[in-house]
């Protein structure tokens, strides 16, 4: 008889069970809390109460004088919608299938989200601003998720979990047209990596000013529940959903893109649940994440947390032991295709770059609409940046390592430091280690974690070797994307195993080397033109195309033309495809308008994504003018 894997066993587990009901209960004989998420979009811990000069925010430094604050505090996806996504599921993203922007995976139906066991509870839940899981919703998970959900429109005497979320900070807003800066632009603070130019300095200024509007709209949230008499009764938390709206913090999985503010407040009248680090008006030091969130406000309410979240709860009658890290992620970005993972304690962040021949800056639609990025990539094309500026527009290292105590903006890589070896090395394993433990599927082909999911879950997936041999996958993703020049013949019998994943790494382990690993593996690479698997298709054209011979190119691109049109080929496949070419060039000048998005229809594209294709066309049509 076929043993399950644990994980499988806690999900079928949790269907029969469910949440300890004596537990429930138990929880609801006694006094309970209101719960209040007061949310913003796009904000670092750019706030006065966490040390900023230049910021003004009156209201959330007087909540903060009887809050506490946490220093270290990660939203663990530089994005919004994946960064919902774990909050929503109390799960890793990378686990789930669910990384990658705006895509839309399955759960297994034993695994429910957190208002669904807050509702099990007893708790009225209302959400009234934006919701963008990356994920299918299954039953009913909300009382109420709209505009007009308000935590006023419970029951009588029925606890609530209400959320409040600020749309006026998010990155769009930075680049509104006539606002009138009320922050000097003179006086903001320029990081290392960001070029000092007016442009700049202008949507510093209005970010800053964003912020202000913010905090007093947090005010009246507060006043509100206050005139109602539930001040002493409600645990307030206040946070970003991830870093800052500027570019190089949104979307990438540095402290400058997950680190958030949070402030949590719990009236006296639950000092009992507070932990032993919480001093009104304090901080915490201690290493939180928003896969902590969901365990956290189950343990608040007396609920013990189902064992297949994969957070830790940190207030409340179940709170855990602090943990010595927090992680990150970062996979497709709208239209373009990365794979980032990062790790931090409480000093050093550690990166580690899958695709390190990608350079960190590629060319979002949405990121290139802020004047910032605009401006930073012009001054980079006419060579007028310094080295810290530059490397946002360079090919990416394998492994980066920053020390945030000396070098907050994390500029200075210090992976290749003998001095910080046993630091790197340390980091690196946790990584790794949560990898192997959450069993990382973010290391398939994003429309492979789609396929191979089809009668099932990614998660699912994701925990059945024979459909996902995690360990051989990642381990040649590792060997891949390490750069090592010595692992060419590897990676050529990586070409040739019988999962394409494995394949897809191997391929794309060749393309990172360059012209003699792609000279050494000609006859491979040419041979998976006709692999049975897309990405591999994809990823030896690309190969063979940037660095062989003429004849590689002639052969490689009609594989390129046959798989980027929609309607003869999925969302994932005209994605990847029509990134290789848009990257080839004028080496590919010839494929140059052939493509459009009419088959979007037959190709069954999500709502979510059928903006990538023709942001995808508008790129490479554009190279032609």
């Amino acid at each position: 008889m076929k043993t399950l894997h644990p994980a499988l066993l806690l999900v079928l587990l949790s269907v029969v069970a469910g949440l300890d009901r004596d537990t429930v209960r138990a929880a609801d004989s006694k006094a309970r809390p209101n719960i209040l998420w007061l949310t913003t979009e796009d904000i670092g811990p750019q706030l006065g109460c966490y040390g900023d000069k230049y910021a003004d925010t009156p209201n959330l430094d007087r909540f903060a004088q009887r809050s506490v604050r946490y220093r270290h505090a990660w939203s663990n996806a530089p994005v919004c919608a994946p960064a919902r996504t774990t909050i929503i599921t109390g799960l890793y993203p990378p686990s789930t299938g669910a990384e990658h922007m705006r895509s839309q995976v399955r759960l297994p139906a034993a695994l429910r989200l957190y208002p669904q066991h807050l509702r099990d509870a007893g708790y009225y839940c209302s959400n009234n601003s934006k919701e963008d899981y990356n994920l299918e919703k299954t039953g009913k998970v909300w009382d109420d998720s709209s505009n007009k959900a308000h935590w006023k429109n419970r029951a009588p005497g029925q606890p609530f979990f209400a959320v409040f979320n600020y749309l006026i900070t998010h990155e769009s807003q930075i680049r509104s047209k006539n606002h009138k800066l009320v922050h000097d632009p003179a006086k903001a603070r320029i990081p290392a990596y960001h070029p000092d130019t007016p442009e700049v300095r202008h949507d510093w200024a209005q970010y800053y000013d964003n912020i202000t509007t913010m905090d007093g709209m947090f005010a009246k949230s507060l006043a509100e529940l206050a005139a109602a008499g539930l001040a002493d009764d409600t645990i307030v938390f206040f946070y970003g959903d991830h870093g800052s709206g500027m570019p190089r913090s949104k979307r990438w999985p540095y402290n400058s893109g997950l680190h958030v503010p949070l402030l949590v407040h719990i009236p006296e009248k639950f000092k009992h649940l507070r932990p032993a680090d919480y001093v009104s008006g304090g901080t915490s030091d201690r290493l939180v994440s928003f896969v902590d969130l969901a365990p956290t406000l189950l343990s608040l309410i007396g609920v013990k947390a189902p064992e297949t979240f994969q957070g830790h709860a940190f207030l409340g009658e179940f709170a855990a032991a602090p943990q010595p890290f927090i992680y990150g992620f970062r996979g497709r970005m709208d239209e373009r295709y990365d794979l980032v993972r990062s790790v931090r304690d409480e000093r050093y962040v550690y990166i580690r770059n899958y695709m390190p021949h990608l350079p960190y800056g590629q060319h979002i639609s949405y990121m290139f609409e802020t004047p910032t990025t605009t401006v930073w990539k012009k001054l980079f094309d006419a060579g007028k940046l310094n080295a810290a500026q530059s490397t946002f527009w360079k090919p990416k290292a394998p492994e980066e390592l920053y020390d945030l105590q000396s070098d907050p903006d994390e500029v200075s890589n210090l992976a290749g430091s003998p001095a910080h070896t046993t630091v790197l090395e340390r980091l690196r394993e946790a990584q790794r280690g949560l990898a192997r433990k959450i069993r990382d599927v973010g290391f398939l082909p994003e429309g492979e974690i789609h396929s191979r999911a089809q009668d099932s879950s990614a998660y699912e997936v994701g925990h059945d070797d024979a459909k996902y041999p995690f360990q051989r996958v990642f381990d040649t993703a590792e060997l891949a994307s390490s750069l090592q020049p010595d692992a060419t013949p590897a990676l050529l019998k990586a070409v040739g195993d019988t999962d394409s994943a494995v394949r897809y790494w191997g391929a794309m382990g060749l393309l990172m080397r360059g012209s003699e690993a792609v000279n050494t593996a000609r006859a491979d690479l040419r041979k998976a033109l006709a692999d049975a698997a897309p990405p591999v298709r994809i990823t030896a054209a690309r190969a063979l195309a940037t660095h062989g011979n003429a004849e590689d190119l002639g052969q490689a691109l009609p594989v390129l033309e046959a798989l980027a049109p929609l309607g003869k080929n999925d969302v994932y496949t005209s994605v990847l495809a029509l990134n290789a070419i848009d990257a080839l060039g004028d080496k590919a000048a010839s494929l140059r308008g052939r493509f459009s998005n009419a088959g979007k229809a037959e190709a069954k594209v999500p709502a979510r994504m059928q903006t990538y294709v023709p942001r995808l066309l508008e790129s490479l049509n554009g190279a032609a003018n």
